[in-house]
């Protein structure tokens, strides 16, 4: 009888097994089918009738379905008829969106359809900015903590209602880790070298070392901004995806022009309008992200004068500071190899320092067979290691070369993982430029890396203390390496040449040119639409009625060791306080 017993319990959990694998390979299909019943609101911008609530306007028109823009539409159709527009497609039933595996694959993905558009900043630093719904949730590394109380309390935002917003997005898609072995390693070596307390599982930024939240679940699976759509009113709300704006139409019959809808494209190439309501408290809300929103309103004649009739726009408002004060932190990668295969991680570790600098990590990506054979974009061994050679030369023919010569590398080069250094608060900027009227294509993005003396010393300070991470027995244990040299560290990450900027032969003897010539981007830029500058206190574009905008283009900093928590939250906050304001204890929020 026990023999019995025990060959149904063996029965029974193959079964579960079995079932695990089946959801896995189907959960694309199943993604697909299912938000087409939990989202029945969102639909392909070539259905668009200006009349879909049985009016001839909306209350509310936000362009990006992303980040910010996603909860702030779900928040706003609680009261009021709102129409979201976001240029890409659908992250549901996209196994290279949902997979945690697959994360690398997305931002390799450089095709017209990829959630993913790749772009080169002018400094030579490969880069990418999301093109789906859920904006930047749907290709980053997942990692979730919040912005810190002094961050909250520059910006101006009422603290209670931030305490009742970033719950709000917790309780939906927020998840706490399984922490990985590579990720344990990495906060005891962290612990080792003084960035301390371990402050254990928090979302809260504090110095020392913790683990975060994340939006993958157990099973490895993303969760995005695009699902906090769900507690939508879809009576009151309409999303189109594949819905390229072109420019915000303006009434400019008034003293100050006042927005009055936008232009946009659907996925078959025909224009379409969606206008507001007549009431002065309806609005145009940008939610295009850093790139995007300067470059919005560039097109829609908002911006320096004298470079919108360069690119012959009509200039609508006189604005010089439009695309002004563009910033990213920088960071540096430093590869830890192994001598035994390393699990998959993104971001759970983080340290917080004292010094200006954030410490992070991720591990495994390298190893696989997908890794091996695509082009990581970002981590481009495809287009960095060619990177002494003019931009012009290298052909795709070189490329391929190189692509199948990196098929027949061993698999245990690239076991092991990095070690991320990122700044804090970079005091170099930059801006951001048309270079053509066309709203698909990227702008002119200058960042400036390291011009600010400030910012080079904090990347050296960061470089010496992961130097010591490395170092420690906590690593040594770990990738059953000998303790090895800076020289030998930094020349594995100087040789991989992930950027397309000139080397030089002393990268590893002197920290600066190091941190110069291996600079990347962890996706923290924000800027170009400052407070004071581009909008007011609550946001509002200076100079224009009816327009404002709810996304990282407003920050002159990027809150806490990753934005997306805050900027998720931002969506939420503002939509209440929208409804606040407009409706006061009606509102009922």
């Amino acid at each position: 009888m026990a023999s019995v017993s025990a060959l149904l319990n063996q029965l029974f959990l193959f079964f579960l097994l079995w079932l695990h694998t089946l959801s896995s390979s189907s959960q694309a299909v199943h993604h697909q089918y299912s938000s087409e019943f939990r989202y029945p609101f969102i639909k392909k911008a070539s259905s668009f009738s200006p009349g879909g609530h049985g009016d001839s306007a909306y209350d509310y028109i936000i362009v990006g379905g992303g980040t910010a823009g996603c909860p702030l539409a779900a928040t706003l159709s609680q009261k009021f008829n709102v129409l979201l527009l976001e240029r890409g497609g659908m992250p549901f039933g996209n196994a290279n969106v949902s997979l945690l595996k697959n994360f690398h694959i997305t931002l390799a993905d450089t095709s017209s359809t990829s959630a993913s558009q790749y772009f080169i900043s002018t400094d030579g630093v490969l880069n990418s900015r999301a093109r789906v719904l859920g904006g930047g949730t749907c290709i980053n590394a997942g990692f979730y903590t919040r912005a810190s109380t002094r961050f909250i309390n520059k910006v101006g935002w009422d603290s209670e209602l931030v305490n009742k917003s970033y719950p709000w997005i917790e309780k939906q898609i927020v998840y706490r880790p399984k922490v990985a072995p590579w990720q344990a390693v990495v906060r005891d070596s962290l612990l080792g070298v003084g960035v301390a307390p371990f402050n254990g599982f928090t979302y809260d930024h504090i110095y020392g070392t913790k683990f975060g939240g994340t939006i993958f679940d157990r099973f490895g699976r993303r969760h995005t901004a695009a699902e906090l759509l769900a507690p939508a009113d879809p009576q009151k709300l309409t999303v189109l995806v594949h819905a390229t704006v072109q420019k915000v139409l303006f009434d400019t019959s008034g003293k100050r022009p006042k927005a009055a809808g936008v232009l946009f494209k659907d996925e078959n190439g025909n224009q379409h309008q969606a206008f507001l309501s007549s009431s002065l408290k309806s609005e145009v809300i940008l939610s295009c992200g850093a790139i995007g929103t300067p470059q919005m309103l560039l097109l829609s004649g908002v911006g320096p004068k004298a470079e919108l009739e360069e690119m012959k726009i009509s200039s609508v408002l006189d604005n010089k500071f439009v695309g002004q004060g563009m910033a990213d932190n920088p960071m540096n990668a430093v590869f830890v190899p192994s001598k035994k295969p390393v699990k998959q991680s993104l971001i759970q570790t983080v340290g917080i320092t004292k010094m200006g600098v954030y410490i992070e990590a991720s591990s495994g990506f390298g190893e696989s067979d997908d890794s091996i054979e695509c082009h990581h974009g970002i981590i481009s061994a495809e287009i960095g290691q060619l990177s002494t050679i003019p931009p012009e030369q290298r052909t795709p023919e070189a490329i391929q070369a190189y692509i199948r010569r990196k098929k027949d590398i061993p698999h245990e080069a690239f076991r092991g993982g990095f070690i991320l250094e990122k700044i804090a608060h970079p005091i170099s900027t930059g801006q951001l430029k048309l270079i053509s009227t066309n709203a698909e294509d990227n702008p002119s993005v200058t960042f400036n890396y390291f011009n600010h003396p400030h910012d080079l010393q904090s990347c050296v300070d960061g470089i010496r203390m992961v130097i010591k991470m490395v170092q420690s027995e906590h690593f040594t244990n770990f990738t059953q390496f000998d303790k090895q040299t800076t020289d030998k560290i930094l020349n594995m990450s100087a040789s991989a040449n992930v950027n397309l900027i000139p080397k030089h032969a002393n990268d590893t003897k002197s920290l600066e040119q190091f941190c110069k010539d291996t600079v990347l981007t962890i996706w923290h830029y924000h800027g170009g639409c400052h407070v004071g500058k581009v909008v007011d206190r609550e946001h509002k574009v200076l100079g224009a009625h009816r327009l404002r905008i709810v996304d990282g283009s407003v920050f002159d900093e990027s809150p806490g060791t990753n934005p997306q928590a805050t900027i998720m939250m931002m969506g939420r906050y503002m939509g209440l306080k929208i409804l606040r304001d407009r409706l006061g204890k009606a509102a009922g929020v």
